[in-house]
């Protein structure tokens, strides 16, 4: 049976840890790692518990919040270590349901990535203001045709990969630290020559806690994904 990890960054997410565990537990045979960044409320203090009475739960306790890519990549790392063979990213805030877990695992049984993708046919988003929706869109759009492809979410934060992928990508040169490592990744993955798949899902807004979004942080990564054809292009 193939092996899968779903790995989930958090800080500050005691509001909806104890929710999202058994929601994703629930709906493939998968293991789960949750990657926290020392956060203040405890969260990585209730994954731990819970961990000594679930072995398909894991964590990885880092020592300082460094951002969203750093995480990730440290995730992956991990997995690649113990030879899962498909690793998923995930936020903790239910925004990405876990329902969707099922559809991810069948797009990698024929494509390299897979998308959980906001806008296409069939995705969307629920309870979001015009403004967020205009921030998110324009952010992808932007990206898209900066970069020149065709992935239309390339902001989307729901991603799988085959481990061949990630072992393949040279994850000590990928630079971005907050949102824009979900465009470099993907784009990555595309000059690379694996296939990019997107699927549709609905997005909800959080359930529980406090979002990181800003449009600040949006602005500063889609000013980030200017330079990103001449840096990835040189390998630096």
């Amino acid at each position: 049976m193939t092996r899968a990890l779903v790995c989930m960054p958090t800080y500050n997410e005691r509001e909806n840890i104890r929710e999202i565990i058994p929601a994703v537990l629930a709906v493939a045979p998968l293991d789960l790692l949750i990657i926290d960044d020392n956060s203040p409320d405890g969260t990585g203090d209730i994954v731990r518990e819970l961990a000594e009475r679930e072995p398909r739960l894991h964590l990885l306790s880092r020592q300082e919040k460094e951002g969203l890519g750093p995480a990730y990549v440290a995730g992956f790392r991990w997995a690649l270590e113990r030879d899962y063979e498909r690793i998923v990213e995930m936020d903790a805030d239910f925004s990405h349901q876990p329902r969707y877990l099922v559809d991810m695992l069948r797009t990698l049984e024929q494509h390299d990535v897979a998308v959980g993708s906001r806008w296409i046919a069939g995705g969307g988003v629920e309870n979001w203001g015009l403004h967020r929706r205009i921030l998110s869109r324009g952010g992808s759009l932007y990206a898209r045709t900066i970069l020149g492809v065709k992935v239309r979410d390339l902001t989307a934060g729901f991603v799988g990969w085959r481990s061949t992928v990630l072992e393949r990508l040279d994850l000590d040169a990928v630079a971005a630290k907050g949102y824009v490592f979900q465009v470099e990744m993907k784009y990555r993955a595309l000059l690379a020559g694996f296939s990019v798949e997107e699927f549709p899902i609905i997005f909800p807004d959080r359930v529980a806690g406090t979002s990181k979004m800003s449009g600040k942080i949006v602005l500063e990564a889609m000013a980030a994904v200017a330079g990103l054809p001449r840096r990835v292009t040189r390998g630096s």
